[in-house]
């Protein structure tokens, strides 16, 4: 970030990236005017046609233009137009910038980029009066912006967390400070009641909970071993109400599996619980994200008979590409991407006796395969999913938009899992700040009906876990 003074005005100029990532790119600069150049238009324009996810948006920044230029005059267009605001009062201001005889930046070749910086360093000229300052996601681009002295930032408006340690990761451990003690009671100043209802036990909590607590929080006393483990039911300003969690480290696995660690055992509390319909689980590789999610789906709808069927996405590698026009269904198309399912399958189904695994049996696939469905996000859009557990694999590579257009599929009985890691982002301009599965995190973290949790432990190799530590 570049600032050469401090002027009460403020120019922001939009590049392209900024309005396909957050549509709504304009409304957020408040009561400073924004500035969409030329070569930002065109670029919208290259971008309209067609079904990709990208194209989508472009035509959605389009018709916003549209209908904020449809009602005025070329005057006041000329003058800005004032962007409306949610009370009613508008106050900033929206304007084009078009240079019929711009000249290029000496030493630059001509492309949209070197356009753009030379659209705003001419508007800076000419407006000594304001802080002219070019808004992008392009790293690059604010290098070269930086490096000719521009102001330039980039778009942090939609940000679900402040920086990449503060998303939250649904545990709260209060260890014993001696041999002997009563776990978290020792730690806070609050008065106990335990009841029981229906087989589950509650712990009412009287006095001011901690700060940091919210709805669906585990609170334990240690990460391995731990002798209380227990889920956030609810929680006021004066009182809390917790119960203890399920003990899924021995005879009561999910589908065979059982948990290693506090952590391991409170994700699998969530995706058997009943009444959490969404499930967040982040975690470095190895961590059993999928195998754990995998083991919980077919428990419940293979034996329970909760759900119907499982249905199981993941972004490819660009978000909303076409799959590909190779002969077979959308399953074998999808097949490059689901390396991770194939992978868990083979060990969900493995003979712990001889080692082999029935997933290669065409009896199997075929029981298999009536209940799962592999489907490709693109082709999401419109459906409804009933008597649903679907599972959203790699959720860190899908903007908040699309993880929405995924999560309002929900029908009536239908148990949403987002997995991811916000260290492993490839989809360009998300960040472990701005991609979907943090703002999920963020957005629900105090609806009762929605949990998360962030794995800790490695369980894949010791090879796997050097890699994670030292790589």
């Amino acid at each position: 970030m570049v600032r050469l003074d401090k002027k009460a005005k403020r120019l922001y100029v939009l590049d392209t990236n900024v309005l396909i990532h957050d549509p709504a790119a304009l409304y957020q600069f408040e009561e400073h005017e924004v500035v969409i150049p030329m070569t930002v238009l065109e670029e919208l324009d290259k971008h309209k046609n067609g079904l990709r996810e990208i194209a989508r948006t472009a035509r959605q920044v389009s018709r916003t233009l549209s209908d904020l230029t449809s009602e005025v005059s070329f005057d006041e267009i000329q003058q800005g137009i004032p962007i409306p605001r949610a009370g009613g009062v508008p106050l900033g201001r929206l304007r084009f910038l078009c240079y019929p005889d711009l000249k290029p930046l000496e030493h630059l070749e001509d492309n949209p980029d070197n356009h753009l910086l030379a659209e705003t360093c001419r508007l800076r000229d000419e407006r000594p009066d304001a802080s002219v300052i070019l808004v992008t996601k392009d790293i690059n681009l604010r290098v070269k912006a930086a490096a000719l002295r521009m102001p330039v930032e980039d778009y942090l408006t939609d940000r679900a967390f402040s920086d990449s340690d503060a998303m939250p990761d649904g545990v709260r451990i209060y260890p014993d400070t001696e041999s002997g003690g009563n776990g978290p009671w020792d730690q806070l100043e609050v008065n106990v009641e335990v009841e029981r209802v229906d087989h589950h036990t509650f712990y009412r909590l009287e006095g001011r909970p901690p700060s940091d607590w919210h709805l669906g929080m585990l609170v334990s006393d240690s990460e391995n071993g731990a002798a209380f483990e227990a889920i956030i039911r609810e929680l006021g300003p004066n009182h809390a109400r917790l119960q203890l969690l399920t003990n899924y480290r021995h005879k009561a696995g999910a589908w065979g599996v059982h948990a290693h660690d506090s952590r391991q055992n409170f994700a699998l509390n969530l995706l058997m619980d009943d009444d959490i319909d969404l499930v967040t689980i982040a975690g470095s590789a190895g961590t059993g994200k999928t195998y754990m999610t995998l083991a919980a789906a077919f428990q419940q709808t293979l034996d329970t008979k909760r759900f119907e069927r499982i249905v199981f996405t993941r972004a490819p590698i660009s978000m909303s590409e076409d799959i590909g026009f190779l002969p077979g269904t959308e399953e074998e198309k999808m097949s490059p991407w689901m390396g991770a399912f194939h992978d868990n399958m083979d060990n969900l189904l493995r003979d712990e006796h001889d080692g082999s695994t029935s997933w290669s049996e065409d009896a199997t696939r075929t029981l298999i395969g009536s209940r799962v469905q592999i489907r490709a996000p693109g082709f999401m859009r419109g459906r409804t999913l009933n008597d649903t557990f679907l599972i959203i694999d790699e959720a860190q590579n899908f903007t908040p938009k699309q993880l929405k257009a995924l999560i309002t599929r929900a029908g009536r009985n239908t148990k949403i899992v987002c997995l991811g890691n916000v260290g492993q982002i490839d989809t360009p301009y998300l960040t472990a700040n701005t991609c979907g599965m943090a703002a999920v995190v963020q957005r629900f973290r105090d609806w009762a009906h929605a949990s998360h949790v962030t794995l800790r432990s490695v369980e894949r190799s010791r090879l796997a876990l050097a890699g994670e530590e030292l790589l």
